[in-house]
């Protein structure tokens, strides 16, 4: 039987329902809102929701026809996909919950036309901050308080363990790839948590806060001149095809650059960073990889 199936027949056998559930108030993207407690079916249609959700142990999960990330395979369902969801699959199963958030945001309606839908959405510059929010709600709505708390800790360890890691490191420039393109990205933006929380200093000020980022050229990259390179690849986070970040960084202009001739270009875990920003096994990975790489030049 498929996920959705195994759904409505759960239902069909008398699972707890939202109409006789009791309720949790806990904090949404859009504001304060009332949530059945201990749902025992959600879809989820945020990765970043099902990032920390699974971090957190809660069962009953399924999610789209295509999680991106192996480290959440197994909630593969029949729910269809982040920009278009299989109405009639969420209405046949009739969960307990649905969560949505980011690219599924716009379906937050009509999912609530179905069954009890929240907006989890991380967007905006604090994106850790919004993080480590969410998971206190998962963390209420599921009774996994404790280990919510673990969690929360575990992640501000590693941002002060990665602070120290930073410090006297010289400047750093983000930037993304999509095959031959590039664009970087500054404070405020969707990975400017990576300057704001570490303490790396911004290799190029004034930056826009675009969803995808700011395209630049080869040129510019080597003319602003960073000490480290952080990067993110789009096209191996989707799964996409075309050249690798390395391959399209591996020229003649990037080559002048203090960060590629000293070895300094971190190659971030696109998939967690870019599918499932905000989540804590995603900002604990990233974490992990930076810190790794910028404690590597001490060697």
């Amino acid at each position: 039987m498929t996920r959705i199936a195994i759904f409505a027949t759960a239902a069909l056998v008398g699972l707890t329902t939202a109409a006789s559930a009791e309720t949790v108030s806990v904090q949404t993207y859009p504001g304060p809102a009332e949530v059945p407690a201990r749902p025992e079916t959600t879809i989820v249609y945020d990765l970043a929701a099902l990032d920390t959700l699974d971090a957190l142990g809660v069962t009953g999960l399924t999610s789209i026809s295509n999680t991106y990330l192996d480290y959440l395979a197994d909630y593969t369902g029949d729910a269809g996909t982040l920009f278009e969801p299989d109405f009639e699959a969420v209405n046949a199963a009739q969960p307990d919950l649905v969560i949505v958030g980011g690219r599924s945001q716009p379906h937050l309606d009509a999912m609530a036309g179905i069954a009890p839908a929240i907006d989890m959405t991380i967007w905006g510059a604090d994106v850790v901050e919004q993080g480590l929010a969410r998971l206190e709600a998962y963390g209420q709505i599921w009774g996994r308080q404790d280990e919510a708390a673990a969690l929360k800790a575990e992640v501000e360890q590693s941002i002060a363990d990665t602070r120290t890691a930073a410090e006297g490191k010289g400047s750093a420039l983000i930037l993304l790839t999509n095959g031959p393109k590039i664009s970087v990205y500054g404070s405020g933006s969707r990975f400017g948590w990576l300057h704001d929380l570490t303490g790396l200093t911004e290799a190029a000020g004034g930056l826009d806060a675009e969803t995808h980022g700011e395209a630049v050229s080869f040129e510019y990259v080597r003319d602003i001149d960073p000490d480290w390179l952080l990067v993110v690849d789009r096209v191996a986070a989707i799964g996409g095809e075309g050249e690798n970040a390395r391959a399209t960084l591996d020229n003649a202009l990037i080559r002048e650059t203090s960060a590629w001739q000293s070895g300094q270009v971190i190659y971030l875990d696109a998939g967690p960073i870019y599918i499932a920003g905000g989540g804590v096994q995603s900002t604990l990975m990233t974490l992990d990889t930076l810190r790794a790489g910028l404690e590597g030049a001490d060697g």
